[in-house]
């Protein structure tokens, strides 16, 4: 497994890391504890979940999977979602971040999160108090990085400019949606986060599933899969032209014997501003499928190809 620095910090982190939102909800505890148990032996230290995933189970679980082995991963949680029905049960403001930490460091059961994010930016909290509040937290230990989810460019401009003014932690991550069928935060935020030195920690690296090669042309999405369920999301994906999209790159795939999910994640690693590609696991099986993409390395001849087929010239 290869580990990259997260962003500008010493924090080193496997590229590939195991995102953890079926945690509590398809998976039960014990399903739980076989993928992360696969993924340290894969090498994969970087564990992502959040306060809201499985009802918090998801988070929940992982601290009783880690328990014995806490110094071999490294634990990624969020905040932000609403965890309740009252005025004070969202955001990010001061009351809530600290609220909530310590209820996710008691299901965690850690004495720290290594990297805690903002899971979606507040509009109703000046960013100035956000900041105020993780700093503080990093300074009383609890938490040792910070970064932040789903922020447009301008947003994560705003907060470093203000960190940086203020002398406060900051942002050392940032997580979007980003895969080889999702590319609009190549505009903005990636040369945003190139620029600051943030780390980009890529989440639906496979775009929901499409780019296993799961979904066929013209055929119904199989029952139980993510696309099967969600119309619009389905309406997205299954376009005449990605899957002529998705058949030319499976077709390179295969030309040099490597599955369609190496490829994505492959793809997304070429980028040196990407710390770490969040992929999730339902089973120890994938856990392998997903590591295994860490191994290859494209070259530019291949990146150039890519960059044809991507935009329909191959």
């Amino acid at each position: 497994m290869e580990y990259r620095n997260l962003g500008s910090s010493g924090l080193q982190v496997s590229a590939v890391g195991l995102g953890t939102n079926n945690f509590g909800g398809r998976l039960d505890l014990n399903a739980t504890d076989a993928v992360i148990k696969r993924s340290v032996d894969q090498g994969i230290n970087l564990l992502d979940t959040s306060n809201s995933y499985g009802d918090s189970k998801s988070e929940e679980f992982i601290g009783k999977s880690v328990k014995g082995i806490r110094d071999q991963v490294v634990l990624a949680t969020k905040v932000a979602s609403p965890r309740g029905d009252s005025p004070n049960s969202r955001g990010a403001s001061r009351k809530h971040i600290m609220d909530q930490v310590e209820m996710s460091l008691k299901r965690l059961q850690t004495d720290y999160i290594d990297l805690y994010q903002i899971h979606f930016q507040d509009p109703h909290t000046p960013i100035e108090e956000t900041l105020r509040t993780l700093d503080d937290l990093v300074r009383q230990g609890k938490v040792r990085y910070v970064g932040c989810s789903n922020f447009k460019a301008w947003q994560v401009a705003q907060a470093m400019e203000r960190s940086s003014a203020l002398g406060l932690e900051h942002f050392v991550s940032v997580q979007p949606s980003y895969s080889m069928l999702k590319r609009e935060v190549e505009e903005e935020l990636v040369p945003c986060c190139t620029d600051y030195g943030i780390g980009i920690l890529p989440y639906f690296p496979l775009a929901s599933g499409f780019l296993t090669g799961k979904y066929r042309r013209g055929e119904t999405p199989p029952e139980g899969t993510r696309l099967a369920g969600n119309s619009t999301m389905a309406d997205t994906y299954l376009t005449e032209a990605n899957f002529d999209v998705l058949e030319a790159l499976e077709a390179f795939a295969s030309e040099r014997g490597h599955s369609m999910v190496e490829l994505a994640i492959a793809w997304l690693l070429a980028n040196r501003s990407v710390s770490s590609v969040i992929a999730g696991a339902t089973r120890p099986e994938q856990v392998d499928a997903n590591a295994k993409a860490a191994d290859w390395e494209l070259g530019a001849s291949e990146m150039e190809e890519l960059a044809g087929i991507l935009s329909g010239t191959s």
